[in-house]
């Protein structure tokens, strides 16, 4: 996997500096980052503070932990009923 260069709290000063009304073009060479990048960046975390950041973060690991747990019980439940329907 991909490592991530940038944390939480650095995306979210970037977008605060951007709000302020430094220049995009500034910033993006400032920061070392692409133009799609920013843009990127403010679609997902637009308005947030960092630690509702963080928070939103962490409800999507968990959501994603809970997803495939279900996906794992359910398909321990079909082999179940397999096995039971192929014994009566």
């Amino acid at each position: 996997m991909k490592r991530k260069r940038f944390s939480v709290e650095q995306i979210v000063a970037v977008l605060k500096q951007a709000e302020v009304g430094v220049p995009v073009a500034e910033l993006i060479r400032q920061v070392g980052i692409s133009e799609q990048t920013l843009y990127r960046w403010k679609k997902q975390y637009k308005g947030l503070e960092t630690d509702q950041v963080r928070q939103f973060k962490q409800l999507q690991e968990e959501n994603g932990r809970l997803k495939r747990l279900v996906a794992e019980l359910t398909l321990d439940k079909v082999m179940l009923q397999d096995v039971l329907a192929k014994k009566l």
